[in-house]
């Protein structure tokens, strides 16, 4: 009887040890590096040479640098949520590709976000994205008609799931690498409201009805987005995951909001849409905002020294390997972009885990 008490102890003891083994291999299984993290960015409108006036004019990371200096605990924030995007992501990957900083080599291995080129089953299934559109108008034509606002969540929708018939335009150098992100958008509502006012800014003041605009809409289960004459040339921003939720959402100037009414181009195909909502959904601009050793955290994004304008030729060589010219995150024309790569897909999935900053749409 003493014999077997001490088997079954040493059993036990064994037995607990295996399990703190395989605990302790876990744990370093989803360890990742945060040393390439940055959240301020280099914000000029010259880059390389090249000014905005050349094309798309994003403000998205000029607001992200202004709510950073009015808000300390932001960078927290935003640090934790990009370590937590890291950890869900690297926990899919079963050979750990994907747990360092982000190379920006195409399909790459030396960490990021992205990893390699094969899709990763990430347990999330399709991703369903209720939209609010508040129409602010001082004239008829900003006053957007019905057709507009659905013809934007209908490029939304082919372009989330790469199936707006453009992915054959993609050269064969990034053709693998072509996302469908398993993302839906839905129209839920959409608020009119006229106002004397001619032009909004960036201070977010069209989200709060106190300032004659429209207040935010359930924002931890739905996207919102305002339509309204932002000014200064700019075509829309957004809101990274982590801001403020009484203003969390994309602001797009009318004439660059859809394909059909009043729209401007070479920005008439409802890609700002596509680009500002990939902020939203936790990407960064292609380039990285800074130059060829700045990152935007996708491992299968090459690296590059500044945005691209117009329709670029391909190859355009930046930092020693061929632009992405043609990702929705750059700044080319409407018509030039058409595709996500599949490290980005990862990444925007990622924000919508258990404990995620946007798990609410999932609830």
């Amino acid at each position: 009887m003493k014999k077997l008490l001490l088997a079954l102890i040493a059993f036990t003891v064994v037995f607990s040890s295996c399990n703190n083994e395989a605990e302790t291999v876990t744990k370093q299984e989803v360890n990742v590096d945060m040393s390439d993290f940055y959240v301020f960015t280099e914000t000029s409108d010259f880059v390389n040479g090249r000014t905005s006036n050349e094309g798309k004019n994003c403000f998205s990371m000029a607001v992200l640098n202004r709510n950073l200096d009015e808000n300390p605990g932001l960078y927290q924030k935003m640090y934790n949520i990009e370590k937590n995007t890291r950890k869900f992501i690297a926990s899919k990957k079963p050979d750990g590709v994907g747990n360092g900083n982000g190379g920006g080599n195409n399909g790459g291995s030396d960490g990021g976000d992205g990893g390699g080129t094969d899709p990763v089953d990430d347990g999330l299934g399709v991703i369903d994205i209720p939209v609010y559109v508040h129409v602010i108008y001082s004239n008829s034509q900003e006053n957007i008609s019905d057709a507009q606002v659905n013809s934007q969540i209908a490029v939304l929708n082919d372009d989330f799931n790469a199936t707006n018939g453009d992915a054959n335009s993609v050269p064969s150098e990034f053709a693998g690498l072509v996302a469908d992100s398993d993302i839906n958008f839905t129209l839920a509502g959409v608020t009119r409201k006229a106002s004397s006012r001619t032009e909004w800014g960036t201070r977010d003041e069209m989200k709060f009805a106190s300032n004659g605009g429209v207040d935010v809409v359930n924002p931890e289960g739905a996207l919102n987005i305002w339509v309204c004459n932002i000014g200064g040339g700019i075509l829309g921003y957004a809101q990274f995951p982590g801001g403020s939720s009484s203003t969390d959402g994309v602001v797009i100037a009318p004439q660059y909001f859809g394909t059909t009414g009043y729209v401007s181009a070479p920005f008439d195909q409802g890609r700002t849409g596509t680009h500002e909502v990939g902020h939203y959904l936790n990407l960064r601009h292609i380039w990285g905002d800074g130059r060829c050793k700045q990152d935007d955290f996708v491992a299968d994004t090459p690296s590059s020294d500044g945005p691209n304008y117009g329709c670029p030729a391909y190859p355009t060589v930046n930092c020693r390997s061929n632009d992405m010219t043609m990702n929705y995150m750059d700044y080319s024309n409407d018509a030039c972009m058409y595709m996500f790569s599949e490290g980005q897909k990862e990444r925007m999935r990622a924000i919508f885990a258990s404990g995620g900053p946007r798990d609410g749409m999932l609830l």
